[in-house]
């Protein structure tokens, strides 16, 4: 029983370390192995590429979207590595593969024309003896794909340079793929030289950039790994390639000049996407000087071409994003063989082999935002904004050297009423939304006034999951550029010229919420500064008063302060900073939360539809509402107001505690301004008689000069009291 116990207890030791050491590609293998569970045992699920021979075994994403690379892709079942059928046994593969010696093993994992070449390059007497090798052998399909002239080149010459070939896909020391670790390089058997071993995550393994179709076919003096190409010696850097290659002649002077040139001939994992001469003459002249000219510009031209690890073709089935050493990203995907960049075909040859990374030949520039002017950042998404700009003059008006923020709203803010104004208004409306500095995101901060090139004056209002500019808040989508940043805006901006109060006369619907605030001696709140937030109550709110209702309304200052001062909050709320789904809560002047609600597109509070909102003013914001509004943790304490509210106040039940009185609400958000004038004092002539001889002498004494006059202006919070100070300079002499 204790023998039993410590073999148990042995093998369960020993498969926890060999999980622990699995890599991606054995992990890969054995989500294969599951996905073909019903087949029988040790059989494994692969796509393949419809109209090709490649096989893949997947990851969870190509295999529920049943494609790899674009392309619908068909599911085999195979024999899992190591395994095969068994005669009379028709499902799953219950046999273990027989061992045999590397040279045996090429026929086992049928890479017959591997195992032909070492027999007539006489590599077979080597690979049949003692020995720790690891081969890369080439499929069958791999011969036939290589070039002919470069098969028959080494078929002709089959002691020299077929041996030295296949010398090159073979290493000294046994290897399985756990062991090949992603940017190792291992000393193959062909004068010492590497082998580039890339392992990625989604259990791709690569030998300078051949893919690993069938691994960990275990030999008595080694291990097969089958690849899906014939691979050829490596003994040059990035740096070698570009200097060489006459087509990239025009990136190889432009390296040069940023010192980049030099980086790349040092060790290390790059990917670089090298655009070809004619790719930099497609920029054209202008845009490549002035580049060229900017050091700044040109260095991140560069660096967005480049990664800092390998991405070989074969190990790229879906589209992913990676970070460039200009710091932003490139989507690196694929369409069935061909590889594309931020989704577009552009890669003319993949896959050059360096010591220090791979290169992708490309026939377009990629151009990062901080290379490009202000005005190139303009998107799909705001091309008419672009246009726009560009039509009426403001794009040319924009100095090269000078530094601007675009605030440029979607297309769809661009209605057939906006497009039919005058061109005059519109300039003057796109004036606004182009700022005189450049201002990134992480600039902008609550209560920020921008200055924009029409002279206007824009407010930052940042909120909990929004950052919104007057009435248009910011979607996805900033750019810094070399000499400007753009932001994506939801809707054309209105700034603010005129106050709440202002507003709301002009409007000329609210002249009983406009009575009501004066009789409460609220009004100044309406046009004092600050950033305040209003549900002003239309004239329909009060329609059900009678002129009686309305006295009595007024009688009661604490009461009609409570109902008013619960419409209004500090700090401004647009509909754009509101979160969606759930309710937001404002604390209004009164005390109590009103409680606001974003439904698609529309506004409520307490309930209550918002019919128009966002109108900016100078101190804050005004949304219009037909209801009057009321905190509903405050109760009425008289039956006449009561049934005055319920007239009012439809949404709600009011609860009614006999004998409340509202409390005073201190005004401490009012900003008074009291001017106390001391008057001009009063000239005062003073005559005096001498009696006596020999004359009467007549002495006229006369205050000269203005007197002073001492204005003080003093800011009293809450209702102060006026002032008026009187003192008359008088005398006698």
């Amino acid at each position: 029983m204790k023998l039993l116990f410590a073999a148990a207890f042995a093998l369960f030791v020993l498969s926890t370390f060999d999980k622990a050491d699995s890599s991606a590609y054995d992990k890969i293998v054995a989500h294969s192995r599951i996905r073909a569970r019903k087949q029988g045992p040790n059989v494994c699920a692969l796509q393949q590429v419809m109209g090709t021979k490649k096989k893949y075994y997947s990851t969870c994403r190509n295999w529920y979207q049943g494609a790899i690379c674009g392309k619908k892709a068909t599911v085999l079942y195979e024999c899992c590595p190591g395994y095969m059928k068994m005669e009379g046994v028709e499902k799953g593969c219950p046999a273990v593969a027989p061992i045999d010696h590397v040279y045996g093993t090429l026929g086992l994992v049928k890479a017959s024309s591997t195992q032909q070449y070492s027999e007539i390059s006489e590599l077979k007497p080597e690979i049949e003896g003692s020995g720790s090798f690891t081969f890369f052998a080439p499929s069958n399909e791999a011969w036939e794909e290589l070039d002919e002239t470069v098969r028959a080149a080494l078929v002709s010459n089959v002691n020299i340079e077929l041996y030295n070939a296949l010398h090159y896909h073979m290493a000294n020391k046994r290897l399985l793929t756990k062991d090949l670790k992603n940017g190792m390089s291992v000393t193959s058997m062909y004068n010492e030289l590497g082998l580039y071993i890339n392992h990625y995550s989604n259990g791709v393994v690569t030998v300078n950039c051949a893919r690993i179709i069938h691994g960990n076919q275990v030999a008595t003096n080694g291990v097969v790994h089958v690849i899906d190409r014939v691979i050829s010696a490596v003994g040059s850097t990035i740096q070698d390639v570009i200097e060489v290659n006459d087509d990239l002649t025009t990136l190889s002077d432009l390296a040069q000049n940023t010192g980049l040139l030099d980086k790349l001939g040092e060790p290390g994992q790059y990917t670089l996407f090298a655009p070809t001469n004619e790719a930099f003459d497609g920029l054209g002249s202008d845009v490549l000087e002035r580049i060229q000219s900017d050091p700044e510009a040109l260095q991140a031209l560069l660096k967005f071409h480049l990664l800092t690890s390998v991405q070989c073709s074969e190990a790229i089935t879906a589209g992913s994003s990676h970070e460039t050493m200009e710091g932003n990203n490139i989507e690196i995907g694929c369409d069935g063989e061909s590889l594309t960049v931020n989704g577009i075909k552009m890669v003319l040859k993949k896959d050059i082999v360096t010591t220090n990374g791979v290169i992708h030949l490309i026939d377009k520039v990629l151009m990062p935002d901080s290379a490009k002017q202000v005005m190139e950042l303009v998107g799909s998404s705001q091309s008419t904004f672009g246009d726009m700009v560009s039509e009426l003059g403001l794009s040319a008006a924009m100095r090269p050297e000078t530094e601007y923020t675009l605030l440029a709203p979607l297309n769809a803010a661009f209605t057939d009423e906006v497009m039919s104004m005058d061109q005059s208004l519109l300039r003057i409306i796109l004036e606004n939304h182009v700022l005189k500095n450049k201002l990134v995101l992480g600039q902008l901060y609550n209560g920020q006034r921008l200055e924009t090139i029409g002279g206007k004056t824009l407010r930052v209002f940042i909120y909990r999951t929004a950052v919104c500019i007057e009435n248009s808040c910011l979607i996805r989508g900033s750019k810094e550029g070399s000499n400007g940043a753009l932001h994506v805006m939801r809707t054309l901006l209105k700034p603010a010229e005129k106050t709440m109060i202002e507003i709301l006369t002009e409007n000329g619907g609210f002249k009983i919420f406009l009575s009501l605030m004066e009789a409460a001696g609220l009004t100044d709140l309406l046009k004092q500064e600050g950033d305040y937030t209003l549900f002003a109550p239309s004239d329909k709110a009060f329609a059900s008063l009678s002129s009686s209702d309305m006295d009595l309304l007024k009688s009661d200052i604490n009461a009609l302060r409570t109902l008013l001062l619960y419409h209004i909050n500090n700090g401004v709320f647009i509909g754009g900073g509101l979160e969606g789904g759930v309710t937001n809560l404002l604390k209004s002047f009164q005390g109590s939360n009103l409680k606001v609600m974003l439904a698609g597109n529309t506004m409520q509070v307490n309930t209550v539809q918002v019919p128009e909102s966002d109108i900016m003013a100078s101190n804050g914001v005004v949304h219009f509402v037909d209801q009057v509004l009321y905190p509903a943790d405050i109760p009425v304490g008289s039956q006449d107001f009561l049934m005055l509210l319920k007239r009012l106040i439809s949404y709600m039940q009011i609860k009614y505690i006999s004998g409340f009185r509202y409390q005073e609400i201190p005004l401490t958000f009012l900003k008074r301004i009291i001017t106390v004038v001391q008057e001009v004092p009063k000239v005062t002539k003073v005559t005096r008689v001498i009696q006596g001889e020999p004359s009467i002498t007549k002495v006229t004494r006369v205050i000269q000069g203005e007197p002073s006059i001492t204005k003080v202006t003093r800011v009293i919070q809450g209702e102060p009291v006026v002032t008026k100070v009187t003192r008359v300079v008088s005398g006698k002499f």
